[in-house]
């Protein structure tokens, strides 16, 4: 009996969490953003240094956007990590990125 009622809650926790709600994200959405983000967080570093270099200049590069590099660095994989466990949760409301600049590392790079 006791098998049977484990495997009932597990089937309501993933129906309940993984069912699509209308005009917004889903879970299966934010767990890719949130792997997307634990993968591409050490990108974050590069990116920063170089943004404050073109910005900036190399001086400003070395100091503040080592700072910023290592800060986002931090920041994109512990949003990312929160995405992944949290994921079948409408936390926040509707599945909405916490990060919107951008959701996503590559959205912003020019090919």
């Amino acid at each position: 009996m006791s098998k049977k009622l484990v495997l009932a809650g597990l089937i309501f926790i993933l129906t309940i969490g993984l069912a699509n709600t209308v005009y917004c994200d889903d879970a299966l959405v934010k767990l890719g953003r949130g792997v997307c983000n634990v993968v591409t967080s050490p990108y974050e570093f590069v990116n920063q240094v170089s943004k404050v270099n073109n910005t900036d200049g190399p001086f400003a590069a070395i100091s503040v956007g080592v700072l910023k590099g290592f800060s986002m660095v931090i920041v994109r994989a512990a949003v990312g990590l929160y995405e992944v466990v949290s994921f079948p949760l409408p936390i926040p409301k509707d599945y909405e990125p916490i990060l919107n600049d951008p959701e996503f590392f590559f959205e912003d790079q020019m090919w």
